[in-house]
């Protein structure tokens, strides 16, 4: 079910509206899941999501292997592909490497990518505008730059986003800066269409212009955004902001208690949509008494009985 909007608001959103950074499930072993991966990808869509990114962060693209991308992308696409844009985390701090992923996830069948900042390394601005690109030199599709220096260590600079959204494939940004004033900026300068890339963000950032949202707590509460979008888009921010608040329990549930992908995973299980909540080393699964928290934070928020 895509969320409401006007064709205006949709066009304007080039790879959907609300996308779930959706989790890699794994068996109880540990092993890659593409069964539950498809599952999980169906009941996204079904529940309100219009996109999905697979291996971000939240997906544990940094302890899946290239192999494994590969086929969780592919299992993906064939699950969902045909009602909503899949686009693959491709960005690595290395520009050869995240060039392969870009092809190989072209190859796969993805409709977009989504290259975060590279991190550790620091590289100047001017290393990000070749970095950026070169990737979106490399394959037809569609870029969504991911701003998030929390994670990474380098901020993409005001002017470099101008810069960058000269390219005629990078079309998007999933901010998750925090710098509303930078963001106002680059909307009133470029066409790059913006995403929320964080959750506690995500009703400012629409009321700045950003058009859609890129969000972890959209593994359980998609119908929610999308109404609040729709929202947003008729200039009811009184129902906007009503729905935000409703759901501030879910959100400091998923993304303060402990890692994201612990806690959507664990939010999955209670939902009965995973089997199980197994995360890969160096992340450890949601305990029980994390578990207990997490219901009563959904239950608050509107989401469980």
């Amino acid at each position: 079910m895509a969320p409401s909007s006007t064709p205006a608001e949709a066009s304007r959103a080039p790879l959907g509206r609300v996308l779930t950074a959706m989790v890699t499930p794994f068996t109880a072993g540990g092993d890659l899941d593409l069964p539950a991966a498809q599952r999980l990808a169906t009941h996204l869509v079904d529940t309100g999501n219009d996109g999905l990114v697979v291996s971000g962060t939240t997906g544990e693209s940094p302890t899946t292997s290239d192999a494994e991308k590969d086929a969780l992308l592919r299992a993906v696409v064939e699950a969902v592909g045909d009602r909503a844009t899949v686009v693959a985390g491709t960005g690595t701090n290395d520009t050869r490497h995240a060039v392969e992923l870009s092809v190989q996830a072209e190859k796969a069948g993805a409709h977009g990518l989504l290259v975060v900042t590279p991190y550790y390394n620091k590289p100047p601005q001017e290393g990000l505008l070749a970095h950026f690109r070169t990737i979106a030199d490399s394959t037809g599709l569609p870029v969504m730059l991911y701003d998030i220096p929390g994670r990474t260590g380098t901020a993409i600079a005001t002017e470099t986003l101008i810069r960058l959204g000269e390219h005629q494939r990078i079309v998007a940004v999933k901010d998750a800066k925090g710098d509303i004033a930078g963001t106002t900026a680059v909307l009133a300068r470029s066409d790059l269409a913006y995403y929320s890339g964080s959750d506690e963000w995500n009703l400012a950032l629409l009321a700045t212009g950003a058009v859609g949202v890129v969000s972890v707590v959209a593994h359980v509460a998609a119908r929610e955004y999308a109404d609040m979008l729709a929202a947003v888009d008729a200039g009811d921010l009184a129902t906007a902001r009503a729905i935000d608040r409703r759901l501030v329990p879910a959100f400091q549930a998923i993304m303060t208690r402990t890692q994201g992908a612990i806690m959507a995973k664990a939010a999955l299980e209670v939902l009965g949509v995973l089997p199980g909540r197994t995360v890969r080393p160096p992340l450890v699964p949601a305990t029980e008494d994390q578990l207990r928290a997490l219901g009563t934070d959904l239950r608050e928020a509107g989401l469980t009985s």
